[in-house]
Protein backbone atom coordinates (compact mmCIF):
# COMPACT_ATOMS: atom_id res chain seq x y z
CA UNK A 1 0.00 0.00 0.00
CA UNK A 2 1.19 3.48 -0.89
CA UNK A 3 0.02 7.01 -0.12
CA UNK A 4 0.89 8.94 -3.28
CA UNK A 5 3.63 10.97 -1.58
CA UNK A 6 6.57 10.76 -3.98
CA UNK A 7 9.92 10.29 -2.23
CA UNK A 8 12.20 10.93 -5.18
CA UNK A 9 12.52 10.68 -8.93
CA UNK A 10 14.59 8.00 -10.59
CA UNK A 11 16.19 8.05 -14.02
CA UNK A 12 15.40 5.40 -16.61
CA UNK A 13 18.58 3.67 -17.73
CA UNK A 14 17.07 1.04 -20.01
CA UNK A 15 13.84 -0.60 -21.17
CA UNK A 16 14.50 -3.65 -23.28
CA UNK A 17 13.23 -7.08 -24.19
CA UNK A 18 14.58 -10.00 -22.20
CA UNK A 19 15.33 -13.52 -23.37
CA UNK A 20 11.80 -14.71 -22.51
CA UNK A 21 10.11 -12.10 -24.70
CA UNK A 22 9.06 -9.86 -21.84
CA UNK A 23 10.54 -6.49 -20.94
CA UNK A 24 13.02 -5.44 -18.31
CA UNK A 25 13.15 -1.94 -16.83
CA UNK A 26 16.29 -0.51 -15.24
CA UNK A 27 16.16 2.64 -13.10
CA UNK A 28 18.83 4.58 -11.22
CA UNK A 29 17.32 5.43 -7.83
CA UNK A 30 18.76 7.53 -4.98
CA UNK A 31 17.68 5.07 -2.28
CA UNK A 32 18.48 1.81 -4.11
CA UNK A 33 20.77 0.61 -1.30
CA UNK A 34 17.84 0.74 1.14
CA UNK A 35 15.94 -1.85 -0.92
CA UNK A 36 16.37 -5.58 -1.38
CA UNK A 37 15.53 -7.99 -4.15
CA UNK A 38 11.81 -8.81 -3.90
CA UNK A 39 10.88 -5.40 -2.50
CA UNK A 40 7.90 -3.47 -3.85
CA UNK A 41 8.31 0.00 -5.29
CA UNK A 42 5.80 2.33 -6.95
CA UNK A 43 7.22 3.54 -10.27
CA UNK A 44 5.01 6.26 -11.78
CA UNK A 45 2.36 4.88 -9.45
CA UNK A 46 2.67 1.28 -10.66
CA UNK A 47 3.64 -1.27 -8.01
CA UNK A 48 6.65 -3.22 -9.30
CA UNK A 49 8.89 -5.87 -7.75
CA UNK A 50 12.63 -5.29 -7.59
CA UNK A 51 14.27 -8.30 -9.26
CA UNK A 52 17.90 -7.23 -8.93
CA UNK A 53 20.02 -4.37 -7.62
CA UNK A 54 23.31 -3.50 -9.29
CA UNK A 55 25.05 -0.59 -7.56
CA UNK A 56 22.48 2.25 -7.69
CA UNK A 57 20.36 0.62 -10.40
CA UNK A 58 17.10 -1.22 -9.78
CA UNK A 59 15.85 -3.82 -12.22
CA UNK A 60 12.23 -4.88 -12.76
CA UNK A 61 10.37 -7.33 -14.99
CA UNK A 62 7.28 -5.87 -16.70
CA UNK A 63 4.23 -7.98 -17.49
CA UNK A 64 2.35 -7.57 -20.75
CA UNK A 65 -0.63 -6.36 -18.70
CA UNK A 66 1.57 -3.70 -17.11
CA UNK A 67 2.71 -2.46 -20.51
CA UNK A 68 -0.87 -2.37 -21.83
CA UNK A 69 -2.34 -0.52 -18.88
CA UNK A 70 0.41 1.96 -17.98
CA UNK A 71 2.79 4.46 -19.55
CA UNK A 72 5.87 2.44 -18.58
CA UNK A 73 6.22 1.01 -22.08
CA UNK A 74 6.71 4.54 -23.43
CA UNK A 75 9.72 5.26 -21.22
CA UNK A 76 13.06 6.12 -22.78
CA UNK A 77 16.57 6.34 -21.28
CA UNK A 78 16.91 9.60 -19.39
CA UNK A 79 13.21 9.89 -18.53
CA UNK A 80 12.31 10.69 -14.94
CA UNK A 81 9.93 8.43 -12.99
CA UNK A 82 8.26 9.04 -9.65
CA UNK A 83 9.30 6.64 -6.89
CA UNK A 84 7.61 5.73 -3.61
CA UNK A 85 8.36 2.89 -1.22
CA UNK A 86 5.40 1.15 0.48
CA UNK A 87 3.99 2.85 3.54
CA UNK A 88 5.46 1.61 6.82
CA UNK A 89 2.91 0.28 9.33
CA UNK A 90 3.95 2.95 11.84
CA UNK A 91 4.28 5.73 9.26
CA UNK A 92 2.29 8.91 8.81
CA UNK A 93 -0.59 8.88 6.34
CA UNK A 94 -0.04 12.03 4.30
CA UNK A 95 -1.77 11.28 0.97
CA UNK A 96 -4.60 8.83 0.29
CA UNK A 97 -4.95 5.07 -0.16
CA UNK A 98 -3.02 4.10 -3.29
CA UNK A 99 -2.59 0.45 -4.26
CA UNK A 100 -0.17 0.85 -7.12
CA UNK A 101 -2.69 -0.79 -9.46
CA UNK A 102 -3.06 1.54 -12.44
CA UNK A 103 -6.58 1.77 -13.87
CA UNK A 104 -5.74 3.45 -17.17
CA UNK A 105 -3.65 6.07 -18.89
CA UNK A 106 -5.00 9.40 -20.07
CA UNK A 107 -3.66 12.33 -22.05
CA UNK A 108 -2.62 15.69 -20.69
CA UNK A 109 -4.87 18.22 -22.43
CA UNK A 110 -3.61 21.49 -20.99
CA UNK A 111 -0.52 22.55 -19.10
CA UNK A 112 -0.33 26.20 -18.06
CA UNK A 113 1.85 28.25 -15.77
CA UNK A 114 -0.23 30.43 -13.45
CA UNK A 115 2.12 32.58 -11.39
CA UNK A 116 4.20 30.20 -9.28
CA UNK A 117 1.65 27.39 -9.72
CA UNK A 118 0.70 25.14 -12.64
CA UNK A 119 -2.66 24.08 -13.98
CA UNK A 120 -2.93 20.64 -15.56
CA UNK A 121 -6.05 19.39 -17.33
CA UNK A 122 -6.25 15.64 -17.94
CA UNK A 123 -8.63 13.62 -20.08
CA UNK A 124 -11.22 11.61 -18.10
CA UNK A 125 -12.22 8.38 -19.88
CA UNK A 126 -15.98 7.79 -19.72
CA UNK A 127 -15.61 4.34 -18.14
CA UNK A 128 -13.98 5.87 -15.03
CA UNK A 129 -16.03 9.05 -14.54
CA UNK A 130 -18.01 7.58 -11.63
CA UNK A 131 -14.86 7.43 -9.47
CA UNK A 132 -14.06 11.13 -9.67
CA UNK A 133 -15.60 13.89 -7.53
CA UNK A 134 -14.85 17.56 -7.00
CA UNK A 135 -12.15 17.91 -4.31
CA UNK A 136 -11.64 14.15 -4.34
CA UNK A 137 -8.27 12.41 -4.68
CA UNK A 138 -6.66 10.83 -7.70
CA UNK A 139 -3.17 9.37 -8.19
CA UNK A 140 -1.48 10.77 -11.30
CA UNK A 141 1.82 9.01 -12.10
CA UNK A 142 1.75 7.97 -8.44
CA UNK A 143 1.22 11.47 -7.03
CA UNK A 144 -1.72 11.99 -4.69
CA UNK A 145 -3.51 15.07 -6.03
CA UNK A 146 -6.79 16.89 -5.41
CA UNK A 147 -9.29 17.46 -8.20
CA UNK A 148 -9.84 21.22 -8.43
CA UNK A 149 -12.30 21.24 -11.34
CA UNK A 150 -14.42 18.49 -12.81
CA UNK A 151 -15.71 18.61 -16.38
CA UNK A 152 -17.73 16.06 -18.41
CA UNK A 153 -14.66 14.55 -20.05
CA UNK A 154 -11.71 15.98 -18.10
CA UNK A 155 -10.51 17.12 -14.71
CA UNK A 156 -8.19 19.90 -13.56
CA UNK A 157 -5.38 19.84 -11.02
CA UNK A 158 -3.47 22.73 -9.47
CA UNK A 159 0.19 21.96 -8.76
CA UNK A 160 2.18 23.83 -6.11
CA UNK A 161 5.88 24.61 -6.73
CA UNK A 162 7.11 21.93 -4.29
CA UNK A 163 5.25 19.13 -6.09
CA UNK A 164 6.36 20.47 -9.46
CA UNK A 165 10.02 20.48 -8.40
CA UNK A 166 10.28 17.04 -6.76
CA UNK A 167 8.27 14.98 -9.27
CA UNK A 168 8.39 14.21 -12.98
CA UNK A 169 5.49 16.60 -13.67
CA UNK A 170 8.11 19.14 -14.74
CA UNK A 171 8.71 16.97 -17.85
CA UNK A 172 5.06 16.86 -18.93
CA UNK A 173 3.88 18.23 -22.26
CA UNK A 174 0.36 18.36 -23.74
CA UNK A 175 -0.46 14.99 -25.27
CA UNK A 176 1.70 13.00 -22.85
CA UNK A 177 0.08 9.99 -21.22
CA UNK A 178 -0.07 9.76 -17.43
CA UNK A 179 -0.96 6.80 -15.24
CA UNK A 180 -4.23 7.16 -13.33
CA UNK A 181 -5.36 5.24 -10.27
CA UNK A 182 -8.80 6.19 -9.03
CA UNK A 183 -10.07 6.16 -5.47
CA UNK A 184 -10.14 2.68 -3.95
CA UNK A 185 -13.05 3.47 -1.62
CA UNK A 186 -15.18 4.69 -4.54
CA UNK A 187 -14.61 1.35 -6.31
CA UNK A 188 -15.78 -0.66 -3.28
CA UNK A 189 -18.81 1.58 -2.80
CA UNK A 190 -19.74 1.09 -6.46
CA UNK A 191 -19.31 -2.68 -6.17
CA UNK A 192 -21.53 -2.92 -3.11
CA UNK A 193 -24.16 -0.62 -4.63
CA UNK A 194 -24.33 -2.74 -7.78
CA UNK A 195 -24.62 -5.95 -5.76
CA UNK A 196 -27.36 -4.39 -3.65
CA UNK A 197 -29.45 -3.68 -6.74
CA UNK A 198 -29.48 -7.35 -7.80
Amino acid sequence: MFTGIVEATGKVEALKKNELGGFGLEIAAPFSQKLASGASLAVNGCCLTVTEIVQSRLQFDLLGETLRRTNLGDLRPGDLVNLERPMAADGRFDGHLVQGHIDTTAAVLTLEERGSDRLIEIELPSSFQQYVVFKGSVAVDGISLTIAELHPSSFVLWIIPHTWEITNLQRLVPGALVNLEFDLIAKYVERQAVRGLK
